[in-house]
């Protein structure tokens, strides 16, 4: 927690940053926001629990909405009592810790039982402030958005949605022995969607899914593609710097895994993928390292050993090196360090990883599932596999050891193709978003 500046009900009357919103006139921009993250903090480590992409998207779009103008007071569950009620994470960018239910020890799928508990504490914050003080919602992930429903209709302001992921769309596709998403959370988020005033899509396809499955109204939909942060994410030195800082040989193959570690990213798809290139071409195992950065997630905290067995089950245990989640900086090394990262997920809404390895040079292998087509471009910034056979990864992999020069090609233009999604744009689209919520709010309400 050091890196961050504990603050106990500071107010800041400041601006934040060079850039500002520039609007026509009379256009609604709201002052200050309160975001909702239910059950995973902007203050956790990436790459394991229920950590992951969702807060990395939160800390940078709260971030360069800050520098925007519009300050963001982010509303997560405390999960342990050492917490200070508020932690000031940049300029003009709050955490509140919200007391519902034990500390320790809840699940996810526990949480929908604390939602009372975690409404009452933010309506709290906001009765301590003058009316007003808060000029719009935007929650993140279902179990936020029931907070958010009430919150906004209490306080008479909009509430913008992102789902991230969704119940119906995850299981339609789910890994074997992976456990479909309860009807409990299907109802939550068709009611979340009914109630927003803007839902937030990463790509088209999400968009899609959203008027098909949960029947959205597609005029309340707004398509924002999530950003990656390009000052840390970038070739910087390039592969062979980085994997002598990590202790890699400097002419390995060196395949890619970074990610919660849960049968719906799919991480056993690469181990079964490597054991075929080996069985193929034995010579290969001694050049071959195969890094799986991060930690049990999801359904896969029931079994943390899973991978461990099943790598030493394929007889892979001397060139699989498991890393637990590390810092954004070290991960952008493993970034580099890579030949090809390797993305087998059966869903994803976007794919951010993709684009944080892209950024820096290395090119991907993804399934051509949700975002990821959106993430990585076919056969310019990596490669697309239909489906989830092994034997297909395997053969992208060969392509890299029959072209060692593949992985320099694909990754600058993996570099070129990732600087369309900086954060900057992604916030900038997003207080467009809340300005089109505010103009359409206030001109109901006008007609009452």
């Amino acid at each position: 927690m050091s890196q961050y500046v504990a603050r106990f009900g500071g107010r800041r009357g400041r601006t934040h940053g060079s850039r500002r919103l520039r609007r026509a006139a009379g256009a609604p921009v709201p002052r200050r926001i309160a975001m909702l993250s239910v059950h995973t903090s902007p203050l956790h480590q990436p790459g394991t629990g229920d950590a992951g992409g969702m807060n990395v998207y939160i800390v940078e779009l709260a971030k360069r909405l800050a520098d925007l103008g519009i300050e963001v007071e982010v509303f997560t569950r405390a999960t342990t009592a050492a917490l200070p009620p508020v932690v000031e994470l940049a300029p003009g960018v709050l955490v509140r810790h919200v007391d519902a239910g034990p500390y320790e020890g809840l699940a996810k799928e526990d949480l929908p039982a604390q939602l009372c508990a975690f409404t009452h504490g933010v309506m709290q914050a906001e009765a301590s402030q003058r009316p007003g003080y808060y000029g719009l919602v935007h929650s993140h992930y279902w179990l936020s958005g029931h907070v958010g429903w009430l919150a906004a209709q209490r306080w008479g302001v909009p509430l913008v949605h992102a789902m991230h992921t969704m119940a119906k769309v995850k299981n339609a596709a789910l890994a074997k022995g992976d456990k479909p998403e309860p009807a409990a959370r299907v109802i939550g988020e068709t009611q979340i969607v009914a109630a927003a005033d803007r839902l937030i899509a990463n790509t088209e396809e999400e968009a899609d899914d959203l008027v098909h499955h949960y029947a959205a109204a597609r005029e309340k939909v707004a398509v924002v593609h999530p950003g990656v942060n390009l000052d840390r994410f970038r070739p910087a030195d390039g592969r062979a710097a980085a994997r002598a800082r990590l202790g890699l040989p400097a002419d390995a193959l060196v395949p890619l895994f970074a990610g919660r570690i849960q049968p719906l990213k799919a991480p056993d798809v690469l181990l079964r993928a490597v054991a075929i290139l080996l069985d193929e071409d034995p010579s290969l195992r001694e050049r071959l390292v195969v890094p799986v950065v991060g930690g049990p997630s999801g359904s896969g905290l029931a079994k943390p050993e899973r991978l461990h067995k099943l790598a030493a089950r394929l007889g892979l245990a001397d060139v699989v090196r498991f890393q637990p989640p590390v810092e954004q900086d070290q991960l952008a090394d493993w970034y580099r360090a890579a030949t090809v990262l390797v993305m087998p997920s059966y869903s994803e809404s976007f794919g951010l990883v993709a684009i944080e390895a892209e950024a820096c040079g290395t090119p991907v292998i993804a399934a051509s599932v949700g975002g990821l087509p959106v993430a990585v471009r076919d056969g310019v910034s990596g490669l697309l596999i239909p489906g989830h056979d092994p034997a297909d990864y395997a053969r992208a992999l060969r392509r890299f050891v029959d072209a060692p020069r593949l992985a320099d090609e694909l990754g600058a233009a993996a570099a070129t193709h990732a600087q369309a999604f900086g954060w900057d744009t992604a916030a900038a689209a997003t207080a467009d978003v809340y300005t089109r919520a505010l103009d359409d709010h206030r001109r109901l309400a006008a007609h009452g």
